[in-house]
C-alpha cells in the first residue's frame, strides 16, 4: 500500500522506516525538516529501565510546593491553568499504587525491545554509533533521598530491571566529576545514550527517502473519513496526496487529526527545556540522572545536554527562557568546575496523555488509518519498538507487544 504518515519525529520516522520493511510507499507529511522538533531536544536516556508513569502515590503532595516556585520541576502559566486543570485532575487518578503497577506493566512491554528494535533501523541507516549502550547512573545526595525513591524502584526491578545500588565511593570511582555533590546512587547497566538524538532521527530518515519515501512539506489540517476509510487529507498548501492509508504521528499536534478520525483523547503538552554546554570539560561515561532536580545531565556529541522539567502553557505561548537557564544553573552545582561560557537554550513540546501512556493501535471505525502518539517524556525510547507495531497492525500481523493498555478508546 502507499501510506501517509503524518509527522516526521522519531515516532513518524521509525514508523515510515518499519513500513518500508514491508514494502509499502511512504509518504511523509510534516512541514519542518525531520528531527527539528520535539525530537531535537531529547534528554538522550536510552532507558528500558523506566516503566513507571510520571504520576506517582502522594505526588499531589507536592504539586503546590513545585508551583509556588516558578523555576521548579513543574510550572503552570496561569492564564492556562483553567484549560489545563481536567487534565491534570485525570493525571492524579492514574498516580494510585494500583494504576501505578498496571501503568509500568505496559510501559515496561514497549520498552524492553528499544535496543532491538532500532538495530535494524540504524543499521540500514548507517548510523548505529549514535546509540551507545553505556549504561545510566541516578544519583542522590545520600541515602535517605534514595529511601524515599525506592519504591518505585523497587517496581522496575519487579519487571526485570538491573538496578545496582551504588555506594559513594564507587559512584565516585566510575564517575570523579560528581565527587562531593552525591553520596549514593543507582546504575541501571542496560541504559542507554543518543549520542545525538537529532542526527539520529535524520539519519533514519533520510535512508528512507533514498529508499523511496516521498516527502510533502505541509502541515495536515485534517483528515476526510466516509464509509469507514480515510479518503484524503486536507494540507495547508492544498497539495494533494494519494494514499491507501494514513498513521497519525504528529506528537503534541496530533489531538485535532485524531478527532478528525473519530477519537478525541486528552493530549496536552508538557513544554521542556534544555540547555547544552558546548565546551564541556567533564569526563562523564553515563548518563546521569538527578531525580531530586528532575534533571538529566547527557554526554553528547555536541557537549553536555542538562534537560528536564515541566511547563504547562500550550503551544503558542512563547518560552520562558528563565527555566531553561535554572537548569544551567543546576549544572553548575551538580558540576562545579564545568565551563558554560558556550551555551544554547532549546523548549519543546511533550505530547502527553494523563496515563502516561502513548496512543498506539488503529482509529476505531476505520479500516485504513491508524495513531501512534503521546510518547510523552519516552519518545526516543518508545518509538522505535512503536514502529515495529505499527507496521504489524497495518500488515495484519498480530503484534508482539499487547497493544491493548494503548488503545484510543481507553478514554472513553
Amino acid at each position: 500500500m502507499h501510506i501517509a504518515v503524518i509527522g516526521n519525529g522519531i515516532v513518524g520516522t521509525c514508523i515510515g522506516a518499519y513500513l518500508q520493511r514491508d514494502g509499502h510507499a511512504v509518504t511523509f507529511v510534516d512541514p519542518l525538516e525531520a528531527g527539528e522538533a520535539t525530537s531535537y531536544g531529547n534528554a538522550g536516556s536510552i532507558s528500558p529501565s523506566s516503566a513507571l508513569p510520571v504520576g506517582l502515590p502522594g505526588m499531589w503532595r507536592k504539586v503546590p510546593g513545585w508551583l509556588a516556585d516558578p523555576l521548579g520541576p513543574l510550572t503552570i502559566r496561569p492564564s492556562y491553568f483553567p484549560r489545563v486543570l481536567p487534565w491534570l485532575l485525570r493525571f492524579l487518578r492514574h498516580s494510585s499504587r494500583e494504576e501505578v503497577l498496571r501503568l509500568a506493566r505496559a510501559l515496561h512491554g514497549l520498552l524492553t525491545p528499544v535496543f532491538e528494535s532500532y538495530e535494524p533501523l540504524l543499521q540500514r541507516a548507517g548510523a548505529s554509533g549514535l546509540l551507545e549502550r553505556n549504561g545510566c547512573l541516578y544519583v542522590y545526595s545520600g541515602r535517605d533521598a534514595y529511601e524515599k525513591a525506592r519504591w518505585g524502584l523497587d517496581i522496575r526491578r519487579s519487571l526485570g530491571a538491573d538496578l545496582r545500588e551504588i555506594a559513594e565511593a564507587e559512584l565516585v570511582a566510575m564517575e570523579p566529576d560528581l565527587k562531593g555533590r552525591f553520596r549514593f546512587g543507582v546504575l541501571a547497566a542496560a541504559n542507554g545514550t543518543m549520542l545525538d538524538p537529532s542526527a539520529l532521527t535524520k539519519a533514519i530518515f533520510a535512508r528512507a527517502i533514498e529508499d523511496g519515501a516521498a516527502l510533502r512539506r505541509a502541515r495536515a489540517r485534517s483528515v476526510v473519513a466516509a464509509g469507514g476509510r480515510v479518503t484524503s487529507p486536507e494540507l495547508e498548501n492544498g497539495q494533494p496526496v494519494g494514499w491507501d492509508g494514513v498513521v497519525v504521528a504528529s506528537g503534541a499536534w496530533s489531538g485535532p487529526l485524531a478527532e478528525a478520525l473519530g477519537v478525541r483523547v486528552p493530549l496536552e503538552t508538557q513544554r521542556g527545556y534544555h540547555v547544552t554546554v558546548a565546551s564541556s570539560n567533564l569526563g562523564l561515561r553515563h548518563t546521569v540522572t538527578a531525580p531530586e532536580h528532575s534533571v538529566f545531565a547527557t554526554p553528547m556529541r555536541m557537549g553536555l545536554r542538562l534537560a528536564g522539567t515541566v511547563e504547562f502553557a500550550g503551544l503558542s505561548a512563547p518560552p520562558n527562557w528563565a527555566r531553561a537557564d535554572a537548569l544551567l544553573a543546576i549544572g553548575r552545582d551538580m558540576f562545579p568546575h564545568l565551563d558554560t561560557r558556550e551555551t544554547t537554550r532549546w523548549m519543546g513540546h511533550r505530547p502527553c496523555l494523563p496515563d502516561s501512556l502513548p496512543v498506539i493501535g488503529p482509529a476505531p471505525r476505520l479500516a485504513n488509518a491508524w495513531l501512534a502518539f503521546g510518547h510523552g517524556h519516552l519518545g526516543m525510547c518508545l518509538a522505535s519498538t512503536t514502529g515495529r507495531e505499527v507496521a504489524n497492525l497495518v500488515a495484519g500481523r498480530v503484534p508482539q507487544v499487547d497493544l491493548a493498555p494503548f488503545a484510543a478508546t481507553r478514554f472513553g
